[in-house]
């Protein structure tokens, strides 16, 4: 009889590391489901619910690779030069996109197939946000297309230069990167980037903030491109 008491215990403790292996299982994916959710409700509730796009107005583009958005703007409009704001602007460049990012994923990454688990973690955990500006001659590259009366356009303008961190001396920080090829550069952003506040939450937030109707939260890309015309679609 004395016999059966250790077997039982042992078998009460197997029990319970099968049972904690279970929950901790679960949990593991229940925060990508839950993630998923919040994105999927996220991306089909609209703010600005009441905008319309007008008939004239100040064209603006949305680029992306299928993961990341990039806003492309005149580079002169409306009486705003971003050649004010941002130095060494090349010959030719009519406009300029931006996009915001995790340090690590824009500074040590140049193709998707140098990304590293360090790499994610630190997109996921949280770390330093960036600034992409990329002066481009013709923006018919990107996928989708919005215009925006003045006052839109003057605050999305002011939304964007309001993103960049300023040195000591109130300019923008730019980052000692080579950039990835003759007419880009990487700046200091403000905040900080996680999987809370991606690249395209970034692009609808700013869009938000200019009075355009946009996707609430939506950390993806489709999430968030679907609202807008493609670039040879007219309203």
């Amino acid at each position: 009889m004395g016999e059966g008491k250790p077997k039982r215990t042992r078998y009460r403790r197997r029990r319970r590391k099968v049972t904690l292996a279970g929950r901790l299982l679960t949990l593991l994916l229940a925060i990508p489901a839950a993630y998923m959710l919040a994105a999927l409700i996220g991306s089909f509730a609209p703010v600005n619910r009441e905008w319309t796009e007008p008939a004239d107005g100040i064209t603006i583009y949305l680029a992306d690779n299928g993961i990341h958005t990039d806003i492309i703007m005149p580079a002169d409009a409306e009486g705003l030069d971003w050649a004010a704001v941002l130095p060494a602007v090349p010959s030719g460049a009519k406009w300029v996109a931006f996009g915001s990012g995790e340090e690590k994923v824009y500074l040590e990454t140049p193709s998707w197939w140098d990304i590293r688990p360090k790499t994610i973690w630190a997109a996921l955990t949280g770390s330093r946000r960036v600034i992409h500006v990329e002066w481009v001659e013709d923006p018919s590259y990107a996928e989708r297309t919005i215009r925006l009366r003045p006052a839109e356009y003057r605050r999305l303008w002011a939304a964007v230069r309001a993103d960049f961190r300023l040195g000591p001396n109130g300019r923008r920080v730019r980052i000692n990167h080579p950039g990835y090829g003759c007419c880009d550069a990487f700046y200091w952003a403000t905040g900080r980037f996680n999987a809370l506040r991606t690249c395209n939450s970034w692009t609808a937030d700013k869009l938000r903030i200019a009075g355009v109707k946009t996707s609430l939260w939506p950390p993806f890309a489709p999430g968030l491109l679907w609202r807008y015309r493609r670039v040879d679609q007219r309203t």
